[in-house]
């Protein structure tokens, strides 16, 4: 094992950063819930005609969300990072890299456009 061509230490990062794509994958869903929760709240307090504006909950809400976002954001970056870092024998042949940091990048963004959904929705934008 001394002299490189391990290919499971690529794996191993490649792990990492599928837990960290859960990771802000459960957080972004937990901030949906807690956003849309609020809502669900106000509209059975005040009826549907009278709900008022979001406070507290859709904010908590998309703060939970953009931390996810943010999660696999970085999660996608240090990826990237060790990845280049590995000598070429430490890497499986044929083996694109592209797949994982698209995916990343991908649910990194849509936690963004999660994050401007919830805001604009709840009247807050």
């Amino acid at each position: 094992m001394s002299g490189g061509n391990d290919p499971r230490v690529f794996f191993a990062a490649e792990r990492t950063l599928l837990a960290w794509i859960r990771t802000g994958l459960a957080v972004m869903g937990l901030g949906f819930v807690v956003a849309r929760f609020g809502l669900f709240v106000r509209l059975v307090a005040h009826g549907a005609t009278a709900a008022p504006p979001a406070t507290s909950s859709t904010a908590l809400g998309v703060a939970f969300v953009l931390l996810g976002a943010a999660s696999i954001a970085m999660g996608t970056v240090q990826f990237v990072r060790f990845s280049r870092a590995l000598p070429p024998s430490d890497r499986p042949q044929s083996y694109h890299v592209g797949w994982a940091t698209s995916l990343g990048a991908m649910l990194g963004a849509l936690g963004v456009v999660l994050a401007i959904y919830l805001l604009v929705r709840a009247g807050a934008v």
